[in-house]
């Protein structure tokens, strides 16, 4: 599958506003800081397709990528720190639960989560309501290339052995900055898209 081709189609703010015609989908969640909009980029081989934001939390709507005909990323609204008021925030959740759950054509989900802080409370939940939803997750250990070569090796096998019993989940390192972990990625995007 081609991701270079990949472009922007639209933005939802409500399940009812994602594209019609969509066969498959693979959403990108993660807390506001983790690195979503690096981490489409890089796949993507573009460095504008996702805007990436010194202000976490900046995307604040269901976003469509479309890489092939009805195959489309899909950029989730950060959780975690936004500086919205409580009450958008609160929409937002409702909204991406909504998503989350009702979106059949949700082929896989890949959560983004800090290396230096890996797995917080959010990042576990999101692997659990995936696991229990039947989805499989790609966990992308992100911004790996801020950590020594040893210190994210260590890391990602502390984060595996933790999740060992969750046969569905595959966590790989990942950095936007060197394209470490970029082609795994892509192929498991891939091997999802084309189901």
């Amino acid at each position: 599958m081609n991701f270079n081709q990949t472009h922007f189609t639209t933005s939802a703010a409500k399940l009812a506003g994602c594209p019609a015609d969509s066969e498959a989908e693979i959403a990108f969640a993660g807390r506001s800081n983790a690195g979503k909009s690096s981490a489409i980029n890089a796949i993507t081989g573009q460095t504008r397709l996702a805007r990436i934001s010194k202000t976490p939390g900046r995307t604040q709507l269901i976003n469509f990528f479309e890489v092939n005909a009805g195959r489309y990323l899909v950029d989730l609204p950060g959780y975690g720190f936004a500086k919205v008021p409580l009450a958008v925030k609160n929409q937002w959740q409702r909204e991406l639960e909504k998503y989350l759950r009702e979106r059949e054509v949700l082929s896989g989900i890949v959560v983004l989560s800090d290396i230096r802080h890996p797995m917080k409370e959010f990042d576990q939940q999101m692997v659990e309501w995936s696991v229990q939803s039947d989805l499989p997750v790609l966990l992308l250990l992100t911004k790996a290339d801020k950590l020594k070569r040893g210190a994210a090796q260590n890391t990602l096998l502390k984060v595996r052995k933790a999740l060992q019993d969750k046969s569905q989940v595959r966590v790989e390192l990942f950095s936007a900055q060197n394209g470490t972990g970029v082609d795994s990625a892509r192929e498991q995007l891939s091997e999802w898209l084309t189901v």
